[in-house]
This record gives C-alpha cells, structure tokens and sequence, in this order.
C-alpha cells in the first residue's frame, strides 16, 4: 500500500516546509499557561498543549480547530498502543532529523524555528511520532480490507486497458540482524548493543557472511526474511531499503527487541500475476482514499470515546 504510505508521511513531515523559509521573522511567543482543558480516555489535554498545536497551524499558514486536533491526536495514539504499535524515541529523533537536513537546516536551527514560533521541539516530536503511528495503524486497517482489494479480474483488466502490459516490482531478499536488549536491561545496556550494531552493521557486505560475523557476538539473532515485493516492504523500514544497494545495509534502529538492521542480498524487478495483483492494489490507494480511510477511522475512535471538557 505504498501510495497511502505516502500520502501519510507527506503529510507529517511536509508541513512546514514553506514555514522554514520565514522562520527569521517569527515572533517570540508569550509563555503558556497548562490547565487541563479536556480528558479523553482518561488522559488529559491542556492549554498548553492546544495553544502549542495554535502555534504550529498558525506557522503552516493552515486554519483549524487546535483543541480538536489535540482530541485526534490523543485518540490515534491511543488506538496505536493498543493495537501494540510503539514509535521510539529514536525513531522519532531520526525522523526530526531527515526533517532538518531535507530543509537544509542544522538541527540547532530547526530547534530555533520551533521555539521562537511557540510550537516547540518536543510538541512537533510528539507530532511526528503520532503521525508515524497513525500511519502504521492505519495501514494495517488497509491491510485488513477496508481499503477494498484489486481481484484478478481487476487486475486483468487494468493490464488490457494498458495495452496488455504487467507492471513489475522490486523484489527483495532482506536478512534481518537483532542485537537483542531484554527490557531490564535496556538501560545500561542499550547504548554498548548500539555500538556493536554499528561495528556489525560497518562490516556487512553480503548476507552469506552475517552468520560468521555474528558466531562471537553474545544475543545476536539472524533471520532470512526470504523474498519480499516492494509494496510488501514494512513501512517503518520501506524508505530506508529501498534506498540501500545489494550488498549493504540499512542504519541501525533501535527497536523494541534491541538494535536492528536490515541486510540487502539481492533485488530483481518480476512481473508476473501476483505482482501486477499487488501493484494495481496500491495503485488504487489514492491520496482522497487515504483521507477518507483515515476519518472514518478516527470517527469510530470518537463515537466509542470518553470526552471531557473541562
């Protein structure tokens, strides 16, 4: 489903791209006042968190209701932990970076940008870490058939109204490396398996030696993932893979089971049957069905939802 992927992340991570380029001129902002304003679920929302979220629709020139913003963003997250999915610190200072640098901007700026603007870098962070949950929540809804299916038939004739023509895909064969952290031990431990993650993760140059590497590290699980499609990738490592040559590796990620990376044997475009089934489905995932997908799911939170307004 890489079309709602898209559409998901752009969405996250493209708003403020013409707010950067005015950021020298924003105003220091007036210091908030934090009184729970509403209760959703039992977890509140303050004042300070909706005029945090004022400040960010007011640096994307975007109009809409703060307070009601906050109310979805509390129910997506809510509906993200409950479905098991959890968005790392790292992952989210990762993100925040990419942000940086695909706006030419050091961190330092970026952090100024947020700051003097009165959305602040850890509101923006929480932003952005909802926004990558909702996307993995609601690409599993997708996957679940919400989002409708192509059938063959479907798929045949889409291939004769494009003159009889499959489309092809990029097949992976992907190997897995976990330095594994138990949750105790996550602590003091975390930052030493980042260290031989990365140490591995330098020395990668073909799945056929990962097991050889591994045999004298202490934790250290290798899995063959075997073939994978392109639109089958996870999202959360899509991006990263598909931007790593064979042999290579994607960064190291900090999971909730350890330090992770991701191993590139090989890749081939196919076209057969399957893949041209699996291209037209995500060929019709459109940005207006993403929107549509994604209220409808948030409406159901809310009707099933408890809301307090203080």
């Amino acid at each position: 489903m890489p079309t709602m992927r898209k559409y998901l992340f752009s969405a996250g991570f493209a708003l403020l791209v013409a707010a950067t380029s005015v950021s020298m001129t924003v105003m220091t902002p007036p210091a908030f006042a934090s009184e729970i304003k509403y209760v959703v679920n039992n977890i509140p929302i303050t004042s300070g968190d909706i005029a945090h979220r004022a400040a960010f629709l007011k640096l994307q020139r975007k109009k809409g209701d703060a307070a009601q913003e906050m109310i979805d963003q509390t129910l997506r997250l809510a509906e993200a932990r409950r479905l098991g999915i959890r968005i790392s610190d790292a992952q989210v200072d990762a993100a925040y970076q990419r942000f940086a640098t695909s706006n030419k901007m050091q961190l330092s700026q970026l952090d100024g940008v947020m700051e003097k603007s009165g959305v602040s870098r850890d509101h923006f962070k929480e932003f952005i870490r909802a926004q990558m949950a909702w996307n993995q929540a609601l690409s599993a809804r997708y996957r679940s058939g919400e989002g409708g299916s192509v059938t063959e038939q479907d798929a045949v004739r889409r291939m004769l109204d494009k003159g009889g023509a499959k489309p092809s895909a990029t097949e992976y064969m992907l190997q897995q490396v976990i330095f594994v952290v138990p949750k105790a031990e996550r602590g003091a431990t975390l930052a030493k398996r980042k260290r031989e993650a990365d140490a591995m993760r330098a020395r990668f140059n073909g799945c056929a030696t990962t097991r050889e590497f591994a045999k004298g590290l202490i934790d250290v699980t290798v899995r063959d993932l075997g073939r994978v499609l392109a639109p089958q990738l996870p999202p959360d490592w899509a991006e990263q893979i598909k931007a790593t040559k064979v042999g290579g590796a994607t960064v190291t990620r900090e999971t909730d089971r350890g330090v992770e990376f991701i191993g590139i044997c090989s890749s081939r475009e196919v076209s057969d049957d399957k893949t041209a089934q699996m291209v037209f489905q995500s060929e019709g995932s459109s940005d207006k069905a993403a929107d549509d997908l994604s209220k409808k799911y948030v409406d159901e939170l809310k009707a099933k939802a408890k809301i307090v307004k203080r």
